[in-house]
């Protein structure tokens, strides 16, 4: 009986002591220019909405419509973070797409990583959060009509 109990003990101190590996959080910044090179993101997103990130120069804005927030994961399970931030990042490209779309935008300005409501703008990178069986990517941005 006193086996048993110990043994119990010990597989689930083994169980327990492993689940800090699975939660792993990695930051990552990755190109914004990687991404849209990957997985047919330039095919996939079209240019009947224009995305400009951070601080790009953009043409005149002549309406600001929308602002708003996507929050995306995916599966990292047997990918390289790389591959699974950029699919994800991918995700979060075409819920913005559809938001300008649904709006009547033609284009998502000032877009900025947004994880867990902590601003990071850039004009070339995105930050990416990623694990052993997950990764997201946060984006928030202002829906515009702009000069064509």
């Amino acid at each position: 009986m006193k086996k048993t109990i110990l043994m119990a003990a010990a597989i689930a101190g083994m169980l327990l002591s492993a689940v800090p590996a699975l939660a792993a959080d990695r930051t990552l910044m990755l190109p914004v220019a990687g991404a849209l090179a990957d997985n047919d993101a330039k095919g996939r997103l079209g240019d009947s909405v224009r995305f400009y990130f951070g601080n790009q120069p953009t043409p005149k804005v002549l309406t600001t419509l929308d602002s708003e927030k996507t929050s995306q994961k995916t599966s990292a399970f047997g990918k390289t973070d790389e591959k699974a931030c950029n699919w994800v990042f991918l995700s979060a490209m075409l819920r913005l797409q559809k938001h300008a779309q649904d709006v009547g935008a033609n284009a998502v300005v000032n877009i900025v990583s947004n994880y867990n409501n902590i601003e990071h703008a850039s004009a070339t990178e995105f930050e990416c959060h990623a694990g052993a069986i997950m990764a997201g990517v946060a984006l928030k941005g202002e829906f515009v009509k702009i000069a064509e």
